[in-house]
């Protein structure tokens, strides 16, 4: 009796990992320990006028030594959730 290979699931080195989403900021706010609040622009397209327009989006990531300061840029990428609100931590600085 032969034995069966099921080839829709993958096996081994097959398996992708899924990415880790990255995204660059500006630090709006310092204030709290371990955790800066990060204010990340993007633009948009409105769909009836085709004019784009800007949307910032603000995050807290977690800041272990408190050495990024309010104004500095900031590469910040998604990691489990260390808080309510706290689902990210920085990179680094640009």
């Amino acid at each position: 009796m032969e034995k069966k290979v099921n080839k829709t699931i993958p096996q081994g080195e097959d398996i992708k990992k899924k990415s880790i989403r990255q995204l660059v900021g500006t630090v709006a706010s310092a204030k709290m320990q371990k955790t800066v609040v990060v204010a990340v622009d993007k633009l948009k397209l409105n769909k009836k006028y085709r004019k784009q327009y800007k949307v910032t989006k603000k995050y807290k990531a977690h800041d272990e030594k408190g050495e990024y300061k309010a104004g500095d840029k900031v590469i910040i990428q998604e990691t489990h959730p260390m808080s309510k609100g706290k689902r990210w931590t920085v990179v680094k600085k640009i």
